[in-house]
């Protein structure tokens, strides 16, 4: 017992992560605007969609002043920053579609992104914490967190859909924000030995799990599945196992060797990350190895908060070894919540690419209407691939299918497949 007493005195929290007690992962009032020296990055950035369009992005960005980066000191200075490269780049890259790729990201854009990606610790390519995390505002600042009261600070080609998209996946976020202040209730529950403590704390991550999928059911009411499969999802993908771009993208000034950068992913929110670790779900080599590489693309302090959840006494093991009925039906349900989650994800992935994906190979060689023009031009290269450069569904089949394995054994049984 003195290891445990141990243990609850220096109890296990969130303090030194990042983590908001309101918002979670989610960055805190993210500026909308960086000091003047750096309006020419500003002025393209909120522009990129437009540009894109009438094909002349990349011209306005090879004009564009060498700036340094000196002068962004605050971590909101630096976040804006990063999102306005960011979605530069992506812009810069496949402003002409798949076929006529760049293979060098100009000076001017590649060295200011590497420093501020560098000061950051996160890659020079758009993330998850860019395009979700850090890329919102209130319209009504007293108003609700809702769809109606949100918009971008930068966008890409794609309209209302792109809005959608990214507002939908940061509610997603919101909605995870009981679950995971109730994790170190659940990691010190268990070093202390209190059995109750952990059933309520996982009852609560159960509720918080279910209103993430319900969040994710926003989709198919903000997002039109032929807008994002043809327009939108070639800005999210990068240069790493990409066949468009099979050398990578050199950065000069950076270095003269081309770097691999993945597109963006759901796999980077470190959400389901930390659920895994605490519920004890194991991936196997293949999609775990991905997974794990896809912690580089998350803010080094939430990659920290991952890794010690997952160094932490097992939360599987002491629920197997305690005979709480309580306790074991709540691990029991959040396990299942969080399997039902990447189910519906699947379902999301099947309606927004597969299918699309499907439809684009039948039309390709058809008369074209809007929708068909719209699909046909989508990039052959993704038809089978996450835009983090996954083999898509094989991908998310195993995980859920091992966070199947994460039910004990004598509950397993009974869960539907």
């Amino acid at each position: 017992m003195a290891s445990a007493e141990t243990d609850c005195k220096a109890p296990f929290s969130l303090d030194s992560y990042h983590v908001s007690e309101e918002l979670g992962f989610i960055l805190s009032e993210p500026l909308e605007e960086l000091p003047p020296y750096y309006q020419p990055w500003m002025d393209i950035a909120l522009r990129v969609p437009e540009l894109v369009v009438v094909h002349k992005l990349r011209s306005h960005i090879n004009k564009m002043p060498l700036l340094s980066s000196k002068f962004l000191q605050k971590h909101r200075e630096l976040r804006l920053a990063h999102l306005a490269l960011s979605m530069m780049t992506m812009g810069y890259v496949w402003q002409e579609g798949e076929n006529d790729t760049v293979e060098t990201l100009p000076c001017n854009l590649a060295v200011p992104y590497w420093e501020v990606s560098q000061r950051l610790g996160l890659p020079p390519v758009l993330t998850h914490a860019d395009a979700v995390l850090a890329n919102w505002r209130k319209k009504d600042p007293e108003g609700p967190f809702n769809m109606e009261n949100l918009e971008l600070l930068v966008s890409l080609p794609g309209g209302e859909s792109v809005r959608g998209f990214f507002m939908v996946t940061l509610l997603v976020e919101l909605a995870a924000v009981p679950a995971l202040r109730s994790i170190p209730t659940v990691v010190n529950g268990v070093r202390c030995g209190d059995t109750e403590a952990v059933a309520r704390a996982l009852e609560d991550i159960s509720h918080s799990i279910q209103d993430m999928t319900d969040a994710l059911k926003l989709m198919q009411v903000y997002v039109e599945p032929s807008v994002f499969y043809g327009i939108m999802r070639i800005y999210l993908s990068g240069w790493k196992d990409n066949p468009s771009m099979p050398k990578g993208l050199v950065y000069e000034g950076v270095q003269t060797e081309p770097m691999e950068y993945s597109g963006g992913s759901a796999a980077e929110s470190s959400l389901l990350h930390c659920f895994d670790e605490l519920l004890g779900v194991k991936h196997e080599a293949e999609s775990g190895s991905f997974l794990t590489r896809m912690r580089n693309y998350m803010p080094p302090a939430h990659k920290q908060l991952i890794q010690d959840i997952s160094l932490q006494p097992s939360l599987r093991s002491f629920v197997h070894q305690q005979a709480s009925e309580h306790l074991n039906q709540a691990f029991h349900v959040c396990v299942t919540k969080l399997l039902a989650l990447r189910s519906y994800h699947i379902n999301v992935v099947s309606r927004f690419i597969t299918m699309p994906a499907a439809r684009a190979r039948q039309l390709r060689n058809q008369s074209q209407d809007s929708e068909r023009e719209m699909i046909s031009r989508a990039p052959t290269a993704l038809e089978e691939r996450g835009t983090g450069g996954s083999g898509l569904m094989t991908f998310l089949k195993t995980v859920r299918d091992q966070t199947k394995d994460a039910l004990l054994p004598e509950t397993s049984k009974d869960t539907l497949h």
